[in-house]
């Protein structure tokens, strides 16, 4: 197999999980640089080389941090976003944080009957969050086969300060039962709190040790919680909000 020198990663965090760290860098002694990007492939007819130098705050290559690489293979990462083909064609809206369709908490789309899930909705990053979201709209699609559509009351669910996304985008009051929202912070927080609120009212807060980027976080939406939220909910992270013990 090939042998490979080095992972290089602009931000200052990796948007992958830990254990995929530790399982395929780290146990073979590959050197992950984070804050650093390539500045240089050398190679005419195939690759030679690299140059890898770190960034500073802006993203920028700081001068006199150069690393040389001899090397004849690079690959690039770019990130993945949801498989939205079908759901473009049918006319369903996007989120613009997920790049996959707008949903209420049943995974319906703003399509009448059409729920979506998985890969199709966001991209997850554990299967065990892709079986639960089959579930919710495989059962939400039984009960629109069986009992039609009711009406919805929707009240659109945000991301605020330090949260890239929340799913679901819309909660219906119609629909009973607790929500639980799945969402990924911006970057690395430590003893933080998560927290849901709607015109100022507290509706759900979860303190976190350690919340990255490259791991889903959820927090559980009380039923009777929703039926308080007079307007838009909003879930946002509050940085450093207590102490650990660990």
């Amino acid at each position: 197999g090939a042998k490979v020198r080095a992972v290089c990663e602009i931000m200052p965090y990796s948007s992958g999980l830990k254990r995929n760290i530790v399982q395929c860098l780290d146990d073979f002694g590959i050197p992950l640089y984070l804050n650093h990007t390539i500045t240089k492939i050398e190679g005419k007819e195939r690759v030679t080389g690299v140059v890898v130098s770190a960034v500073d705050e802006n993203k920028r290559p700081i001068p006199g941090t150069e690393m040389h690489f001899d090397c004849d293979t690079v690959l690039f990462s770019v990130g993945l976003i949801p498989e939205n083909e079908l759901t473009k064609s049918a006319g369903i809206p996007l989120s613009p944080g997920t790049r996959g369709a707008v949903v209420y908490q049943n995974r319906e789309t703003e399509a009448e009957g059409i729920f979506a899930c998985g890969n199709v909705l966001q991209v997850h990053d554990l299967v065990d969050f892709v079986s639960e979201e089959a579930e919710i709209a495989g059962r939400a699609a039984a009960g629109f086969v069986l009992n039609g559509r009711k009406p919805h009351d929707g009240i659109d669910c945000c991301n605020g300060k330090n949260i890239s996304y929340v799913l679901p985008q819309k909660i219906d009051k119609n629909l009973a039962g607790d929500v639980k929202l799945f969402f990924r912070v911006t970057g690395t927080f430590r003893n933080c709190t998560i927290v849901a609120e709607s015109g100022g009212k507290v509706l759900a807060k979860r303190n976190r040790r350690i919340a990255v980027p490259g791991e889903m976080e959820t927090l559980l939406l009380p039923a009777a919680k929703i039926g308080e939220a007079a307007e838009k909910i909003v879930v946002r992270l509050e940085e450093e909000t207590w102490k650990s013990n660990i």
